[in-house]
């Protein structure tokens, strides 16, 4: 995992030490070890940090996560810390591996712009499109262990009670094909705002997934993460420790993770499903732990409606560099992205 140096945010981790002394009773006490900033992910600044302070119960060490709204990052129209905290508390006593959070603040005179504190979970999230993220997954596939865990944790998020843990403040979709649209009608407005010149796949591929979504009653609605995949989970002793990125979280319809995994969007050089799982053990084995079954139809309809999303995706990521609102470099690269994806859909439907 790369980081960026912490010296020229010396400011900032002293604030982050003075809010966590208050928020922790620690006062002087508390000192900060090993900040890193993570230079991944897309929507949101992270950092990683321990904690240590004394007080009348003894010495502490606690490790955080720390992740913070720039303001002009990927996904800023879609993507609220603010909801990502309400999730984590309400997955906090489910059996999905997620980690617990502790604090969020809106006020930006406190670091500057809203954050969201929760704990550093122990693992690794190597990314599955670089050699040695390949060689990582290739290898934990190989043991079989990985594999299983993957599956299984995808199948505590569809099986968790949403309701009971307070979730459905996410919005619970109408009957028939509403969830559908909603998506469709969601990743829309996003192409409308990334100001990119009209492209006739891309409109065509809009305009035949909103004659074609499909009515989703046959399955009870669950809490879906949105963008389930190796990359999006931490790694620790070949198990899932936990699921990351809860940017876009929403309640529908399983299958649209279960599209996700098995979409070749997430893999590369490899008939694993997301660089890690055998496809007739996944449908197999998450058939067997949720009770659904996949409908194969309806994942071909998420797979072009993954495409759009994609085109959206790196539409936003590209249109924040070339308007100068963002200087990442990575955000200049997406454009060539663009045209890939919409081959996929144009592929799909039959071009």
């Amino acid at each position: 995992m790369s980081t960026t140096s912490t010296a020229a945010e010396g400011d900032l981790e002293g604030r982050i030490r003075d809010y966590l002394a208050g928020k922790l009773g620690a006062g002087s006490s508390l000192a900060l070890r090993d900040v890193q900033r993570i230079a991944v992910g897309w929507s949101h600044e992270t950092w990683l940090f321990d904690a240590t302070w004394t007080d009348g119960a003894g010495t502490h060490t606690e490790g955080y996560c720390l992740r913070r709204d720039p303001g002009n990052a990927l996904l800023r129209e879609l993507s609220d810390l603010g909801v990502q905290y309400k999730v984590l508390l309400g997955l906090a006593g489910t059996d999905v591996p997620a980690p617990r959070a502790y604090f969020f603040e809106d006020d930006p005179a406190i670091l500057g712009a809203p954050f969201l504190v929760m704990e550093k979970v122990p693992g690794v999230c190597p990314s599955p499109w670089g050699r040695q993220g390949r060689q990582f997954y290739a290898e934990a596939a190989a043991r079989g262990v990985l594999p299983l865990s993957f599956t299984d944790a995808l199948i505590a998020l569809h099986t968790c009670d949403w309701r009971s843990a307070g979730l459905d403040f996410l919005g619970v979709p109408g009957a028939g094909n509403d969830f559908c649209r909603r998506e469709v009608a969601t990743w829309k407005s996003l192409i409308e705002q990334a100001e990119f010149d009209v492209d006739p796949i891309l409109t065509d591929t809009i305009g035949w997934l909103e004659a074609n979504a499909p009515a989703t009653d046959a399955r009870p609605w669950a809490l879906v993460h949105g963008a389930y995949r190796t990359g999006n989970v931490l790694v620790h002793n070949d198990r899932v420790s936990a699921i990351l990125d809860w940017e876009t979280p929403v309640i529908g319809d399983p299958l649209y993770d279960v599209a996700y995994v098995l979409s070749e969007l997430n893999r590369e050089g490899t008939e694993l499903l997301s660089n890690l799982v055998d496809r007739d053990t996944f449908i197999s084995r998450y058939e067997a732990g949720t009770g659904i079954e996949i409908d194969l139809s309806v994942c071909d309809y998420y797979h072009v409606l993954y495409a759009m999303r994609s085109a959206a995706f790196w539409m936003s990521a590209s249109g924040l560099f070339s308007t100068g609102r963002n200087p990442d470099l990575r955000l200049a690269r997406t454009a060539w992205s663009v045209p890939v994806v919409l081959n996929q859909a144009a592929r799909r439907l039959g071009y």
